[in-house]
Parts: structure tokens; C-alpha cells; sequence
């Protein structure tokens, strides 16, 4: 079989090292791909994750018998609707269900219709009725841009100078461009934060291992937020009972709200959660495979990846048993120094060729030049270890993240801390 992947990050190589694995499996080409997935795809760069018209032209030329569109644009734009309409099966939802991401007032709006538990919210389209409104509100709060924004579209502001500062920033300003011309303002919830990924065909579901995500670039959870510094799973946070509060209250509801809408959702449907003191509660949704989540979730699947996928695809997830392997995963992210503000790129990367099995190093934003490879975005790398406990793959990430290099290489050290105090009490 040959595959096409849309996507060049971390998550994009977790994916494909994944689908490596099933036997049928020829030729893996990744549009545009990085790097260090070069050594287990073929990369084209020329071809962008947004270029939806040249995607589907590569993949009607060159044979592709199956496809994942990985990233949030992509899916917006309607690259899996194009795909189709090319005879070409394929792993994401069609555009009309990625509006569960790329619209943050549609997302809030189906919750309030349906009932599934998320936090008080107001939408607002004039800057200054936004304000008004701050100025009756508690603080701290939640202030989203409504599109997407590379998952930095979210402001937190402790008091009435930081609010009125993020409206003028997102709806003035335009810092994330017209994706800021409507935001949500909602409540500030509390309470531990949980990542589940889910495989659905519009009406089965089938959560993955849970994780969780450290946000912050600093330790101690400190500084700006970025797309993600570290993850581990599953997330001890989240107990059975969550599980199954979770399943009857926000899963199962969120895909029955999704085809009442006329939009069933077909893929990896992404719920951001937060363990509040009244029960789990919706913070967002994404319409595909968190990242760096995906790196500490997919290396716990048994099941192949592309069946999974496939029976995703054919509509018989039901008819599948998905299976997870024991023990627990951790990812250390390696930055560039500056992320998320400005940072340098083309520091060469040193990677030691013998690493533990047990290691796996996710190639996020580097590229070769004149053969070496080189620092080429914010995250670089993601080093993911499995282990018998937590405790086991967060030393063993750590230990190889330790021993990769490059100038400026940063690095969060307290990866897990929060997760193996939950587990020690």
C-alpha cells in the first residue's frame, strides 16, 4: 500500500512510524514532511500542508490507497472533502466537522445547545462591548480567539489591565488575524487538566490512553504558553469513574450533537478537559491528533495503527478491539531558545545512534541542509520513552534528551512532576 500523510511535526512522525509498522505497508510519502522524518517517509517539502489542490493531485499520481490529513488547517480548508471527491479514502473529518476546532463559537454554542458541561461563556464580534463586559467579570478569565491560532489563541488574564490588553491584542491588533474577529470570554475553571484523543466513525468511539500536556515554556509552570513542552501518559488524574462520567456526559453527546448538526465527525476528535470540583467539563475540542500528545499515546497502541484508521474510515469501529499496551510513555520536548518568541534556526543537531529501544525521538521542526540536519522551527525534537511506570519513562527520556545537542537546545525539567505527585499522594 502506499500512504500519504499531510503535515510536517512531531505528531506527523509519531503517526507515520506508527503506520511503519503494518506489513502492507509500502511507501509512506509526507507532504511536506521535515527533516528527520526522512529517514522513514518520502518527503516531498515543495508541497505545503495547506496547498489542498497540489495534495490531491500528488496523491491521484502517485497511487496513494489511503491518506491522514493531520493538521488543523488542512482539515478546515477541506482537504478530506477534496480527497473523497478524488475517489481517495482517507483518516479526518470532512470541513464542515473540523468547524468543531477551527470555530470556537460554533464548539461553545453546540455545548449550550445539547448540554454537554463546559465552562459560562459569552461570545463577542465589537471590541468594546468585550470590555464592557470585563469590566462586571471576576477574574482570573478565559478570553479565545474564535479560529484557529497554532493553539496560541488562548489568553488567561489575571485583572481588568491584562483582559483589556489581550481584547486589544486579539480583536484590534489582529495578532492572530481574522481568526480574532469574533473571541469567546468564559469563566476560569479549576482543577486538574486531562487530554483525551479519541477514534470515532461518526457514531462509535474509542478513547485513547489519557495524557497529559504542560503548556507553559518554563519550569514550574511558568512563562508563555506554546504548543506544548512535555506530555506524559496515561494521565493519573483521571480515574475509571472519569472515564466513564466522560463517555456518558461528553463523548457519546458530542458525536450525537455532531450528526443532529448534519456534521458527523469522522477521525481523531481531540477533548481537552478540565476535572472541575463539579465534574469533568469541556475546555476545547480539536478535530485531530494532539501534539505533542500524539507522541506519548500512539506508542501505547497495540492495535495497528492503519486498521484502526481504516475501520474509522469504513464506518465498523465497532467491530473492532482496540487494544493498549501496559506501562506508561513520557515526552520531553527540545526547544529552541527564544520559543515561543523569536529564535534562531540552522544550529546543527547532534543525535547519538544508540539509544535505548525503549527511545524514540519525534522530529518536529528541523530540516537537512548539506546533509546535516539543523534546527529549523521552535520545537525541534520530542524524546519519548516507554516504561513499566512513569517514573521509569520520564528517567529514560530524560536520560536521551540529555545526550541529543544542538545551540540553544531548552528543555523543561520538570516533565511528570505534577503526575507522579498525583500517583505518590
Amino acid at each position: 500500500m502506499n500512504l500519504l500523510v499531510v503535515g510536517g511535526g512531531g505528531r506527523e512522525h509519531a503517526i507515520i512510524k506508527k503506520l511503519k509498522e503494518n506489513p502492507q505497508v509500502e511507501t509512506i510519502y509526507a507532504l511536506p514532511g521535515n527533516g528527520g522524518i526522512a529517514a522513514d517517509a518520502v518527503c516531498v517539502p515543495e508541497i505545503g500542508a495547506k496547498d489542498i489542490g497540489k495534495i490531491v493531485d500528488f496523491a491521484k499520481s502517485h497511487a496513494i490507497d489511503f491518506a491522514v490529513v493531520a493538521p488543523d488547517d488542512p482539515l478546515a480548508l477541506g482537504c478530506v472533502d477534496r480527497l473523497h471527491e478524488a475517489g481517495i479514502p482517507c483518516f479526518g473529518p470532512d470541513a464542515k466537522a473540523a468547524r468543531i476546532e477551527a470555530s470556537k463559537v460554533f464548539a461553545k454554542n453546540l455545548m449550550k445547545k445539547y448540554g454537554i458541561p463546559t465552562a459560562r461563556y459569552e461570545v463577542f464580534r465589537d471590541p468594546k462591548a468585550a470590555l464592557e463586559y470585563l469590566r462586571g467579570a471576576s477574574f482570573p478569565i478565559v478570553v479565545k480567539a474564535d479560529g484557529l491560532a497554532l493553539g496560541k489563541g488562548v489568553l488567561i488574564p489575571q485583572d481588568m489591565e491584562e483582559a483589556e490588553a489581550a481584547v486589544k491584542s486579539i480583536m484590534e491588533e489582529k495578532t492572530f488575524g481574522d481568526s480574532g474577529n469574533e473571541i469567546v470570554i468564559e469563566e476560569f475553571l479549576t482543577g486538574p487538566e486531562v487530554s483525551v484523543l479519541a477514534f470515532t466513525d461518526g457514531t462509535a468511539i474509542v478513547p485513547m490512553a489519557s495524557s497529559m500536556d504542560h503548556k507553559r515554556a518554563g519550569d514550574g509552570d511558568t512563562g508563555l504558553n506554546t504548543g506544548g513542552m512535555g506530555t506524559i501518559a496515561p494521565n493519573p488524574c483521571y480515574t475509571p469513574s472519569d472515564a466513564k462520567t466522560c463517555m456518558e456526559t461528553i463523548f457519546l453527546p458530542t458525536l450525537a450533537a455532531m450528526r443532529a448538526e448534519g456534521c458527523p465527525f469522522k477521525g481523531c476528535l481531540y477533548f481537552g478537559l478540565m476535572l472541575t470540583p463539579d465534574g469533568p467539563k469541556v475546555i476545547e475540542y480539536n478535530c485531530r491528533f494532539g501534539d505533542p500528545e500524539t507522541q506519548v499515546v500512539l506508542p501505547l497502541l497495540k492495535t495497528d495503527l492503519l486498521t484502526v484508521m481504516q475501520a474509522v474510515e469504513n464506518e465498523t469501529l465497532a467491530d473492532l478491539d482496540v487494544e493498549w499496551h501496559d506501562g506508561s510513555a513520557a515526552c520531553v520536548i527540545l526547544a529552541s531558545a527564544g520559543y515561543p518568541g523569536s529564535y534562531e534556526k540552522g544550529k546543527e543537531i547532534t543525535i547519538p545512534g544508540n539509544l535505548p529501544e525503549n527511545v524514540t525521538v519525534y522530529h518536529a521542526g528541523d530540516q537537512l541542509s548539506d546533509s546535516k540536519l539543523v534546527t529549523n522551527g521552535g520545537r525541534v525534537l520530542g524524546v519519548t520513552a516507554t516504561g513499566k511506570t512513569l517514573r521509569a519513562a520520564l528517567s529514560d527520556a530524560y536520560a536521551a534528551a540529555e545526550r541529543i545537542d544542538f545551540d540553544g537546545k531548552y528543555l523543561r525539567h520538570d516533565i511528570g512532576k505534577r503526575a507522579l505527585s498525583a500517583m505518590e499522594g
